[in-house]
């Protein structure tokens, strides 16, 4: 029988492409996303996407949707016991395994490792140490579509916010920057791709400055 795995899910590029390569094994089936949300502002976290995004997400992939609401300010204490509280959860419901996007970061890994170490529930990495720059046209030349959501403009341009996750941008992106931003260099808002029933109509709103980040307020689009 294949293992009930979840996702986490941050509403971006990575995750949603770990979603394609997950629905292609035979081992596993996803039954649900996991994002993290400040319960503050109903926002994702780091990413900055509103919740209505995220769920019209959700609703497009065809999976259901698990939120960790997190205080704002959040400390590491308050974040590992509500995803303790997460993990117990999934796996009395029969979740054996939970997958992560994460591309290289070792310390990123390894603390996840630590962490889910003992709950009964396996942590997974379907994209690792795969060629962030091979990565980055597999996505787009696979049909994945994502804006800039989120961005350090002492790494990247303050225009790349709101543009579109594409050879373009790539091209544009300063020496040094990684491909699929795995350094926070940026983060994404994916709307299209083999992994959603249809595209999101979704377009890039205000750009604002905030707390040493720029953020693009992306918005459903309600006039299609």
């Amino acid at each position: 029988m294949p293992k009930k795995t979840l996702l986490s899910w941050s509403s971006g590029k990575d995750s949603a492409w770990a979603l394609h390569v997950l629905r292609r094994r035979t081992d596993l089936e996803v039954v649900g996303l996991v994002t993290t949300l400040n319960e503050v502002h109903q926002r994702v976290a780091i990413h900055g996407v509103r919740r209505e995004l995220l769920e019209y997400q959700a609703e497009t992939v065809g999976l259901p949707l698990r939120i960790v609401d997190l205080p704002s300010p959040c400390s590491n204490d308050e974040y590992e016991s509500a995803m303790r509280r997460l993990i117990s959860s999934a796996r009395d419901s029969g979740v054996e395994c939970m997958a992560f996007g994460d591309l290289f970061l070792q310390d990123i890994r390894r603390y996840r490792e630590e962490k889910m170490a003992g709950t009964g529930v396996t942590p997974l990495f379907p994209l690792w140490e795969m060629d962030t720059r091979v990565l980055a046209r597999e996505m787009i030349g696979g049909g994945l579509r994502a804006f800039v959501s989120c961005l350090d403009p002492k790494q990247v341009p303050m225009d790349c916010a709101g543009r579109e996750f594409n050879d373009e941008l790539l091209r544009s992106l300063p020496p040094g920057v990684d491909p699929c931003g795995e350094n926070g260099e940026f983060h994404t808002f994916a709307f299209d791709g083999p992994m959603f029933a249809h595209p999101l109509s979704v377009v890039p709103g205000e750009v604002v400055e905030r707390d040493g980040f720029v953020y693009a307020d992306l918005l459903q689009n309600r006039e299609r």
